[in-house]
């Protein structure tokens, strides 16, 4: 079966970030250097420790009477909500809800980045034409799944929505085939009706 979108496939590798002593001042130059709003914190060993916005700038700034020599260590969101190059996009999309985040820091097994996700990124995947993501389902049933010949199986794929009809050797192949095509990227929902096949 066809594997499931991960992270590692629309994220960023390009990893802009600050470690705990950088100074305020520094901080506000970076994010407005290279356009972004966030940046991770990196530890001594190179570990994402925490997250500096520019909500924790101002924020932080206003409550505490922050000056320029503050450090990103002093001025972090933490711990770092982070996410790993083989997490699904499904999963970073409800971390991302959830955390009420626009992007990610990407991390490896030992917590060091290795990229950068946003909900732009995440949401390339379902800008496909319909006409491509028709045309994959329907080599992935008739020529992974179910053998050639043995079935019929009509697809029509519009605004994302797969609709599936017709009949299968096997019922139990349904759940199969609707899981499968759920795999292909720009899939939002599936539709399917099928029958049980006419006796021979």
């Amino acid at each position: 079966m066809k594997r499931l979108r991960t992270v590692e496939d629309v994220m960023t590798h390009t990893v802009i970030s600050v470690d705990r002593d950088t100074a305020f001042k520094d901080i506000v130059e970076t994010l407005r250097m290279w356009n972004v709003s966030a940046l991770p914190v990196l530890s001594e060993d190179g570990r994402v420790t925490g997250v500096v916005s520019e909500a924790d700038l101002l924020l932080k700034r206003q409550a505490t009477r922050t000056d320029h020599d503050t450090t990103a260590g002093e001025l972090m969101t933490r711990p770092a909500v982070t996410v790993t190059k083989d997490a699904t996009i499904p999963v970073a999309a409800r971390l991302m809800a959830r955390s009420h985040l626009k992007r990610l820091p990407v991390v490896d097994e030992d917590g060091r980045p290795v990229g950068l996700v946003s909900r732009g990124d995440l949401l390339k995947v379902y800008l496909r034409p319909d006409a491509d993501i028709g045309a994959e389902i329907r080599e992935l049933i008739t020529y992974r799944l179910i053998p050639h010949g043995s079935t019929e199986v009509y697809v029509h794929v519009a605004n994302g929505i797969a609709y599936l009809r017709g009949s299968l050797p096997d019922p139990t192949l349904e759940d199969v085939v609707v899981r499968a095509a759920g795999t292909v990227p720009g899939v939002v929902d599936i539709k399917a009706d099928f029958t049980a096949p006419v006796p021979a």
